[in-house]
């Protein structure tokens, strides 16, 4: 089992590592070159991939890559090749004189991360045991978290003392170090079916295995619903500390940053280590069910005010707590998964798990301005609710325990 484990703590730092170097760290390289807040803007564009990365998925279930490595391992190794190489073609070139070029190639980079994702969630689903799979999603959570930290605030560090090429650079290589675990990772068996003929088969039969089951539109509103008051609550979280509570960028960098951390990975190696004992249904129900309260510290925060040891307690309670119900969820949707299509039924499952954070933000705006930031955390509450509601008629209708 750990090496299991220590194989998915090392996909998930080669998984999010990529993220912040399309995104916060690439937009502090073009504010410092002085690239147009126009052209920064367009920056944002550069996170579809991981949302529509669910169209070109089955490709890759359906088909091998380098078949020394074994299906999953072959697409993870070729894309971590390959963001290796895009990043240091990134590190030769300069926002200031190149502004396009690099923007194309980052939209590059954010393709290739999005399709080491599907690939290593695929693995990661086939992989572990029943009973690793909470753990498993904690072990993920965590190593992701910690690449995001490096390849987010460690490297805006190191821009600042050895310049933006030396740290693109360093990310490459590390990236490339990175690739030599999976080298070695395990090799799974061979699809448990004959093969579909082609890419559009496969397509086909994963849908089908999804649309057949039963009670899939409760299955699918589960999916939706189950983190959307937990989505809206994080949705406009730095507005809130800044603009509603009037903290300072030191407080909210070092308070909410930093803390903010900490609570979600300790509560994902909670709710890991738990789900190694507790049914499924268990962690879901209760996990959910503090990660809904813990939307209440905002409404006190909210009538409190500008209060920083209140601040901080209430970013790590929530973060704890959405910790856990990540490492369940995680887990619940790595056990929704028919192992032959779990490229394609994982990235299906991700997107519309993240339908809320998406479509949320114009919402959560408007909501604030017309109720005001004690309703609108009062809503986020309130709105934990429906997913958990659909979690206890799936589990009357047996549907978790039948899809595992």
């Amino acid at each position: 089992m750990q090496t299991r484990l220590t194989t998915v703590f090392l996909l998930g730092l080669a998984s999010g590592l990529p993220l912040a170097l399309t995104g916060t760290t690439l937009q502090a390289w073009y504010t410092e070159s002085s690239v147009s807040l126009l052209a920064i803007g367009f920056l944002s564009f550069l996170g579809l991939p991981y949302t529509f990365k669910f169209f070109w998925a089955p490709v890759m279930d359906h088909y091998p890559f380098l078949l020394r490595g074994g299906r999953r391992k072959g697409w993870i190794i070729s894309t971590q090749l390959g963001l290796s190489a895009v990043l240091m073609l990134m590190a030769s070139l300069s926002p200031t004189t190149q502004p396009v070029l690099i923007g194309a190639l980052a939209l590059f980079v954010a393709f290739l991360s999005a399709s080491q994702d599907i690939a290593i969630d695929a693995y990661r689903t086939e992989l572990l045991q029943d009973d690793e799979r909470g753990l498993g999603a904690a072990y993920f959570v965590f190593a992701y978290r910690l690449a995001m930290l490096a390849s987010g605030g460690l490297a805006l560090v190191m821009a600042a003392f050895w310049g933006w090429a030396a740290t693109y650079c360093l990310m490459s290589a590390l990236m490339l170090v990175l690739m030599l675990p999976v080298v070695f990772a395990p090799c799974l068996p061979n699809l448990s079916a004959a093969k579909p003929a082609n890419v559009w088969a496969t397509t086909r039969f994963a849908l089908t295995n999804i649309l057949q089951r039963d009670n899939v539109i409760l299955l699918l509103l589960f999916v939706v619903f189950y983190k959307l008051g937990d989505a809206l609550a994080l949705s406009l979280m730095t507005n809130f500390l800044l603009h509603g509570l009037g903290f300072s960028l030191v407080d909210v960098g070092l308070a909410y940053k930093t803390v903010s951390f900490l609570g979600v990975v300790l509560g994902a190696m909670l709710g890991g280590y738990v789900l190694k004992t507790w049914p499924l249904y268990r962690g879901l129900l209760w996990f959910g069910l503090a990660q809904a309260f813990s939307n209440l510290l905002f409404v006190m925060l909210a009538y409190a005010g500008k209060v920083m040891s209140l601040m901080v307690f209430s970013i790590f309670i929530e973060n704890f707590c959405s910790g856990m119900s990540t490492a369940a969820f995680f887990a619940f949707l790595m056990s929704v998964c028919h192992r032959d299509f779990a490229a394609t039924q994982f990235a299906l499952f991700s997107a519309l798990a993240s339908i809320g954070r998406v479509l949320l933000g114009p919402v959560a705006g408007l909501m604030v301005l017309h109720l005001g930031w004690v309703s609108f955390y009062s809503w986020a509450f309130l709105l934990s609710f429906p997913g958990l509601l659909l979690l206890s008629v799936l589990q009357h209708e047996h549907i978790i325990e039948e899809v595992v």
